[in-house]
């Protein structure tokens, strides 16, 4: 169903670009063809939705119902597990790997599983399109793509390390809280509560220093990859207006190609988000 509605959205801008073509001049359009190729566009858009949705339905459960299924089979393992185990390991920390950690997997099976296929159907789609079209703006889109590939490998390392720094320390945090609250009577006889307060505030404080650096790191990437995109599509419309000039393509077919230049920009920045 995800192949379906790629390959239905990349066949849009194909008929867009016809459709423009049949607008020729003042008082000469060819209505009868335009007509038809509406018809096709409004069919297109319907049967995109439906792929769309059923694409979107089967991944929630698959994603939903691996998650259930790890649940089970750690709660499983945690009732297999030796004492020595459960005593030697935060409880906290066991408590985040089946609460949080389960929930960021269905999370990016979620979004993984269904943007990487899509947005590898897209890329070779859009190409095959364009390269069918025009070799040398298609070469021209594929030679800036390794910017595209730089700007969001580089983001990218920086915002996991603080992802990963981020999750170790909110297993550290669920952990302590766990710790406390089992051994309140404790704390209290022994007026331990200000220790027990200090020590809360400095692993909060950590984690609100790698959350904050994490959520810094990847909001780059959506401007970042937008004006990388900018200059994409900002080299296809120059490249595409001087080929019209010389007769090489039609307005339409540059319609299409700029309809292309972002449609191929796209998976990469859903990848970048994923990553």
């Amino acid at each position: 169903f995800s192949a379906a509605w790629v390959v239905l959205s990349l066949m849009i801008p194909v008929l867009t670009g016809n459709a423009i073509d049949q607008i020729i001049g003042i008082g000469n359009v060819n209505f009868p063809e335009l007509g038809r190729i509406l018809l096709s566009i409004i069919a297109c858009v319907m049967l995109l939705v439906l792929f769309q949705w059923l694409s979107g339905f089967i991944n929630h459960k698959i994603a939903y119902k691996t998650a259930a299924s790890l649940r089970n089979d750690c709660f499983a393992k945690i009732n297999k597990a030796d004492i020595s185990y459960i005593d030697s390991v935060p409880h906290g920390d066991v408590i985040n790997r089946v609460v949080n950690d389960i929930d960021l997997i269905s999370e990016g099976i979620l979004q993984g599983l269904n943007q990487c296929f899509t947005g590898i159907i897209t890329i070779i789609g859009t190409l095959i399109f364009m390269f069918m079209t025009d070799i040398g703006i298609s070469l021209l889109v594929v030679l800036l793509t390794p910017l595209s590939v730089f700007v969001t490998s580089f983001i990218a390392k920086g915002s996991h390390k603080h992802f990963r720094e981020q999750t170790l320390t909110q297993g550290e945090l669920t952990g302590y809280v766990s710790e406390k609250l089992n051994n309140q009577k404790l704390i209290k006889a022994y007026s331990h509560e200000g220790a027990a307060q200090d020590k809360f505030e400095k692993i909060n404080s950590k984690l609100y220093g790698h959350g904050l650096k994490a959520q810094i790191y990847s909001a780059f990437v959506n401007p970042s990859m937008r004006f990388v995109n900018s200059l994409v599509y900002a080299a296809v419309g120059i490249a595409g207006a001087i080929s019209a000039i010389n007769g090489l393509l039609t307005v339409g077919q540059i319609s299409m190609f700029l309809s292309y230049a972002n449609q191929y920009a796209k998976p990469f920045n859903e990848v970048s988000g994923i990553m």
